[in-house]
């Protein structure tokens, strides 16, 4: 193969990789958008002031036998919810949050609601839309297994399975962009300087 026809061959590639980079920023650039500003927030969500994350409050006791029983605390939690937030039958619990050191329990709520209660009183310290929550969701695109009440993370699975195919496409073209044009760039140094030594 001569030095021309595989400079040829360099550009054809160079050319390829530059319209599928091309072709997927274009279609994906509202998920990437998605991603990145999510992602950020997601990153400042402990230093938001409470505004995506709401802060963790202290109980009375960090000793687990001081606590009042989890069917208590959770009846506790239910009745809080009913009475702040909807009259109807709570939102299904998504998870339970215990925070020994603090000594609170906090209890998660598939509406994106979180109630923090003192471990060994059951009082209520907080009550407040969790944010961040919703923010994860979107970001691995679950809020839409939410939405349509998927049983096994179906759109997650492959909405996260895309965007990572995506963004590992983008590093290498993007990357070969780079590598390629500095590849072709030399070669054509190097062909010049043998012209002028001959």
């Amino acid at each position: 193969m001569t030095r021309h026809s595989g400079r040829r061959k360099q550009a054809k590639i160079l050319r390829l990789f530059r319209k599928v980079h091309r072709t997927t920023g274009a279609f994906l650039f509202v998920f990437f958008f998605c991603i990145s500003v999510t992602g950020l927030l997601l990153g400042w969500k402990k230093h938001s002031n409470g505004t995506i994350l709401p802060k963790t409050y202290k109980g009375t006791s960090a000793e687990l036998k001081d606590w009042l029983p989890l069917d208590s605390l959770h009846k506790n939690s239910c009745t809080i919810m009913r009475n702040s937030v909807s009259k109807n039958p709570p939102p299904e619990l998504e998870r339970i949050d215990v925070r020994k050191d603090k000594g609170i329990i906090k209890f998660v709520y598939s509406d994106y609601y979180g109630v923090q209660l003192d471990g060994a009183t059951g009082k209520l310290l907080n009550i407040d839309k969790r944010n961040s929550d919703l923010i994860e969701n979107i970001h691995d695109g679950s809020v839409l297994d939410h939405y349509f009440g998927t049983t096994h993370e179906q759109i997650k699975l492959i909405y996260t399975t895309v965007m990572g195919l995506a963004l590992l496409t983008f590093t290498v073209t993007g990357f070969w962009l780079w590598y390629g044009v500095r590849r072709i760039k030399n070669s054509r140094k190097r062909q010049m300087r043998r012209k002028l030594q001959s």
